[in-house]
């Protein structure tokens, strides 16, 4: 992770990419659709979600070993934004965070969508990166519905959603046993809290978009980090070997 936000340090401010070679050229009608910046052919992008503290993070670095994945985290991209020197969006980024509030989506979608063409110009080993192809596991995104209809309209469309669950008091306990050695400014009490309501205002209408398109793996995080690695690994296991088809619990 930390490779990729150095690579996009300055990523706001870079210019608009072009889109992928199915996209319209300028000579193409303006009635044309635009076209996302990647093929979800080619490249596999699974949403991470679930609530504050359940085990989002942890989890991801497991799948990278098994599969190859580039692991993106939006609060990363957006926390290294808030501290790079100059950045024009960093103050409005610590107050958002600060509040438990969703930065605008702009700023997200496009952070993320420069760490994704970052890595793909790695030219990393492994049959998941051969020929243009790459994978990614993004955590914490989409927070709202707008982000999500952007990213898949925009970026990529997603292949599958890993939804981690637990209850408020496990996460409440496992965010404030972090907040000893985080150093992250949002890891106390009052602001947990507010990020539990705001998760279920605003992330839980995601969830149920992606579950009425039958791409939602529900997974029960309240097990142990192996017990949770190894129903996490089965189904993306079987993602890629093309037999989930509809939604899941594991």
């Amino acid at each position: 992770m930390p490779a990729i936000i150095d690579k996009i340090a300055d990523a706001l401010h870079l210019t608009k990419h072009s889109h992928n070679d199915s996209a319209p050229d300028a000579e193409s009608p303006s009635t044309s659709a635009p076209q996302p910046a990647f093929d979800h052919n080619k490249v596999t992008v699974l949403f991470v979600l679930g609530g504050p503290g359940a085990g989002k993070g942890t989890q991801c670095a497991n799948l990278v070993k098994d599969f190859d994945f580039c692991h993106l985290s939006a609060g990363d991209l957006l926390r290294a934004e808030q501290n790079r020197e100059g950045s024009e969006y960093g103050e409005m980024i610590r107050r958002y965070i600060r509040e438990g509030q969703i930065v605008p989506m702009e700023v997200t979608v496009k952070l993320l969508e420069n760490a994704m063409r970052a890595a793909l110009s790695e030219n990393r080993p492994g049959e998941g990166w051969a020929a243009g192809k790459g994978r990614f596991l993004v955590d914490g995104f989409p927070r709202k519905m707008d982000q999500a209809l952007k990213f898949d309209e925009d970026v990529c469309k997603s292949s599958l959603v890993l939804f981690f669950t637990t209850t408020e008091e496990e996460m409440l306990k496992r965010l404030l046993e972090r907040a000893k050695t985080s150093g992250r400014e949002d890891d106390n009490e009052e602001s947990i809290r507010k990020r539990f309501r705001v998760y279920k205002e605003q992330t839980m209408p995601v969830i149920e978009h992606y579950s009425k398109q039958g791409k939602v793996a529900t997974i029960d995080a309240t097990a142990s980090i192996e017990e949770v690695h190894e129903k996490a690994k089965a189904v993306v296991a079987q993602l890629f070997s093309g037999d989930v088809s509809r939604n899941v619990t594991a």
